[in-house]
């Protein structure tokens, strides 16, 4: 079969001129409209606050949703029970987006809107491929309405994907088109979706060849396995072919979860295990770490029964709580956290601290930044947390300013016992937890991070006192901003720093060669992508 190569998507309405193109907004439907036709605003007006309750809710919301994340911004994270990202708020978008709301979304549905936008973004780029194929001419689906687009991706992603009955998602996305755009697009959808439903009971649906070069070979795979050619072509390199294609499978199934009960607020695992066994919550010990439980379905239970929003415990995943395992606060030392936000990993520091001795906590993003204060505030953590908003690379002197210390030597300037570089990175070892970051990130990035990794190491490493640590982490299993850029640190401070092996604070399943700490999802199954390398400044 000859590869079929998915044009662009352009973001007009059919029969629109470009004018009238989406244009991506500050907040996606604030005008109440985000497709224009004639009359549209007038129908649009006259149909708002009115209830449907023939569209199916997480249909609805999950289409609204897809859009928000992939023109307005939004992140393809769980739906709570209040706030942001609650389906109250939700239903705001749709009936601001749409014109219409459906009736309030259960427990269930809240479940569906995170399992379908969730592999619906997974899945994009084989969904596409496949309505791209049934829509025979490319035309039709370059010109694919936004709103139209994503119903599809929907449907096609519940036949192909779940095991839901194939006449329901007919129905029901057939209703979602018409009733939010005309009675043309629910025949189209119509016709699409009976004939993908045609081709997956006749096993013949359509699938490109893995075969030819390299590049041909990287596409196939690329569109079979739904991910940027440029990630394939990367970690076929230093993966090889056989562990690239076990690496993204991992990223497109379910994810699973873990939660570290806040010793801070005197919450042991042992009342977590408790809590989830009330509410029927399955879940797994960490073999790992002391606070961790893994849980793989539940996560709404557990939202709604308040454990987070008390305090009483975070969600954390174990390849970065291992990061922490690596930094080993002890009560009384002071700690410097540069890119802190959103503040996992602070948080668990400050609670190993005891009550005793200091978390220094800086970012360069304000915002995020008075979240972890709030959340410092809530675990009763803040009297061992100080946060402070500026740039690392500023901070060394601006650090001086606000301890009064003379600004006239580099060698005056507050230092730290251990400092944490969690460093931003492409986030290429957390792909199964964050759907959306695969299609946000571009090949060109790396050089970018990679620039930005070391700007930020030699900053880090002028706040580390005489025999203190620094520790350099990513969530990242690519070795460019890994192993590389600690080699490249130590050849611009070889007099300076030195590598402390990580064996006494992690299993040996975790350590490198070299002494680093290093998880990864094909070589240890249930744990996310992280690297932390420890590092001894000279006396």
């Amino acid at each position: 079969m000859v590869l079929l190569q998915l044009p662009p998507i352009h973001l007009c309405c059919l029969a629109e001129k470009k004018k009238d193109c989406w244009s991506k907004p500050s907040k996606l439907g604030e005008s109440g409209v985000t497709y224009r036709r004639k009359g549209s605003v007038q129908q649009q007006q006259r149909k708002a606050h009115k209830v449907n309750l023939d569209i199916s809710p997480h249909r609805a919301v999950s289409a609204v949703r897809l859009m928000r994340i992939e023109f307005g911004g939004a992140f393809a994270d769980l739906l709570n029970e209040k706030g942001k990202g609650s389906g109250d708020n939700e239903m705001g978008y749709v009936e601001r987006t749409l014109g219409f709301c459906t009736r309030d979304l259960d427990d269930r549905d809240l479940r569906l809107v995170t399992d379908i936008v969730g592999g619906t973004i997974r899945w994009r780029k084989y969904l596409d491929y496949l309505i791209l194929s049934l829509c025979h001419d490319p035309n039709t689906f370059s010109r694919m309405e936004p709103l139209l687009l994503q119903i599809l991706r929907i449907g096609f992603y519940e036949i192909v994907k779940l095991d839901v009955p194939s006449y329901a998602v007919v129905d029901e996305n057939v209703q979602l088109a018409k009733v939010s755009l005309r009675p043309g697009a629910g025949n189209m959808v119509n016709g699409i979706l009976r004939n993908l439903v045609l081709l997956k009971e006749t096993n013949s649906l359509p699938s490109p060849r893995v075969e030819g070069d390299d590049r041909a070979q990287a596409r196939a795979l690329a569109i079979l396995h739904s991910h940027p050619v440029w990630m394939v072509r990367r970690w076929i390199k230093y993966l090889g072919h056989e562990k690239a294609i076990q690496l993204m499978m991992w990223n497109n199934s379910d994810p699973s979860f873990c939660l570290r009960a806040n010793r801070g607020k005197g919450f042991t695992r042992s009342e977590l295990v408790s809590r989830l066994e009330t509410l029927k919550v399955p879940y797994e010990l960490s073999p790992h770490l002391d606070d961790f439980i893994r849980i793989k379905t539940g996560m709404q239970s557990v939202i709604q029964d308040g454990l987070l929003k008390e305090g009483l415990c975070s969600v954390q995943d174990e390849s970065a709580g291992l990061v922490v395992s690596v930094v080993d606060p002890q009560p009384g030392e002071s700690i410097l956290d540069c890119c802190a936000a959103p503040g996992g990993k602070t948080l668990f520091m400050a609670a190993c601290l005891n009550g005793q001795g200091m978390v220094t906590a800086i970012d360069i993003n304000k915002g995020r930044l008075r979240i972890l204060k709030e959340t410092a505030k809530l675990q009763q953590l803040h009297n061992v947390i100080t946060t402070v908003h500026t740039d690392l690379r500023t901070f060394p002197c601006f650090g001086c300013e606000i301890h009064r210390v003379s600004l006239f030597h580099e060698d005056n300037c507050v230092t730290y016992d251990k400092v944490l570089l969690d460093a931003p990175c492409s986030g290429l070892g957390v792909l199964s937890k964050r759907a959306d970051l695969r299609w946000n990130r571009k090949s060109e990035d790396m050089e970018q991070l990679k620039n930005l990794q070391d700007q930020l190491l030699d900053a880090a490493s002028k706040l580390v006192k005489a025999g203190g640590v620094l520790v350099y982490s990513t969530c990242s299993i690519d070795p460019e901003e890994n192993e590389e850029r600690v080699a490249a640190f130590l050849l611009r401070h070889q007099q300076e720093y030195s590598i402390d092996s990580a064996e006494r604070y992690i299993s040996a399943e975790f350590l490198t060669q070299e002494g680093y700490y290093f998880s990864s999802p094909v070589k240890n199954n249930s744990l996310d992508g992280a690297f932390a390398a420890r590092l001894i400044r000279q006396s």
